[in-house]
């Protein structure tokens, strides 16, 4: 039976906060195990938006040429689809995440209290509280 996870985002700036609920397995996971199931489910879900996305027609199509422009300065191949549309690597983010929290890019608090090794473990418990933290860097500094 899988163990139901509810975590929260929240920004030092006090701004609006989300919640995203994650499914484990297990009754007891590390943080890196945490940090990774929140990847992996967020890129499939970003995955799958973009799948079922339907591709905009356009009043006036651009010529191959201006799509090949467009190309060249916005990002996008050649072929006129935008570089940003290609499936999502949940293992590269993963590797990007778990180097933001080593070097303090987001907080991670479990009922309250930082975790700061990733192998701390984490017991999951209907009554538990993660949130994660992004810092938002002060002006001027």
């Amino acid at each position: 039976m899988a163990t139901r996870l509810t975590v929260r985002d929240e920004l030092t700036t006090g701004g609006p906060t989300e919640e995203l609920t994650l499914d484990f397995l297990t009754e007891h996971i590390t943080v890196a195990e945490l940090i990774r199931g929140r990847v992996y489910q967020e890129v499939t879900e970003l995955n799958a938006a973009r799948a079922r996305a339907p591709r905009r027609r356009l009043l006036v199509e651009p010529t191959e040429t201006e799509r090949q422009l467009n190309a060249n300065a916005h990002g996008a191949s050649a072929n006129g689809v935008p570089r940003h549309a290609r499936r999502l690597d949940w293992e590269e983010h993963y590797a990007r995440a778990l180097r933001a929290f080593a070097r303090n890019g987001f907080l991670i608090l479990v009922d309250g209290q930082q975790v700061q090794d990733l192998e701390t473990e984490i017991e999951l418990r209907p009554e538990t509280e993660v949130t994660f933290l992004r810092l938002v860097p002060l002006a001027g500094g």
